[in-house]
């Protein structure tokens, strides 16, 4: 019985045994070339990328001073943006009075500033004149028509007078240019008003160099009247002579309307 237990135990021993490590025979110079022959390459491609690659993707010290391309129109800014491989893009169009249709009125980024080949300028171009249609003022009074036409962005002009029996007396009977003719934003419309079916017009005289009350005579033989008297100290005429008239000669007035004058005062 004590041998079978000594063997026992010793076929136990076998299995709690530790076994050895196995340890590779490497050397320290084997370690070295594994690791730093990759570690060599990848810094010499690191280099070869920042140094050769990245500059010509991202074209690094290609930089320019952008050319001024306002004022040019975009037949003339495009043959110079090609030159130095920029693009134009026209993003909008507005009006202006002075620049012709296609001019280019600004752009970004402005002229002289650094950039790079292959970038898209943007530019802003000009539409030209505005254009806008005479509104239809047959009918209205000269003030109503005044105002119609500075809220349409328009002057009125010359005022003639003509004798028709389908309108009312002083009433706008047709304009020149006429209703829906398209001109420039900002132009002058003259108007043509109804004077009335029997009512003549007469022509303003020549006051210069009268006497107020010659002058109030000579008006009223045409129908017409001195309106405002204004003073004007000059002593080289007499005493109420006629400086200046409101209505040149031979202007056309309805009977009835008023003529201002200046007259000479010593005082």
């Amino acid at each position: 019985m004590i041998v079978y237990k000594k063997r026992q135990e010793r076929s136990w021993s076998r299995f709690l045994q530790v076994p050895k490590i196995l340890v590779p025979r490497t050397s320290w110079a084997k370690i070295a070339v594994r690791v730093g022959v990759p570690l060599v390459a990848l810094l010499v491609l690191f280099e070869i990328m920042n140094l050769g690659v990245m500059p010509i993707v991202t074209r690094h010290n290609e930089e320019f001073s952008l050319p001024n391309i306002v004022g040019m129109t975009t037949t003339e800014a495009e043959p110079v943006l090609r030159e130095a491989d920029l693009f134009l893009q026209v993003t909008s169009e507005e009006y202006h009075p002075d620049k012709p249709t296609g001019t280019i009125l600004s752009q970004f980024p402005i002229g002289g500033t650094m950039v790079k080949s292959g970038r898209t300028i943007k530019a802003v171009t000009s539409l030209g004149q505005k254009a806008v249609a005479v509104p239809d003022l047959s009918g209205f009074s000269i003030r109503q028509a005044r105002l119609i036409l500075e809220t349409a962005g328009f002057k009125m002009g010359d005022i003639q007078w003509t004798t028709t029996d389908s309108l009312p007396e002083k009433v706008v009977v047709f304009s020149y240019p006429n209703k829906g003719t398209m001109i420039p934003f900002g132009s002058t419309v003259n108007l043509m008003i109804n004077q009335g079916a029997h009512e003549q017009t007469v022509f303003v005289p020549s006051l210069l160099g009268l006497s107020l009350e010659e002058a109030k005579a000579r008006l009223e033989e045409r129908g017409l009247k001195i309106g405002l008297v204004t003073q004007k100290v000059d002593e080289n005429y007499l005493p109420e002579t006629v400086l200046e008239q409101s209505e040149e000669a031979g202007t056309e007035l309805l009977p009835g309307e008023e003529v201002d004058v200046v007259v000479s005062s010593t005082d």
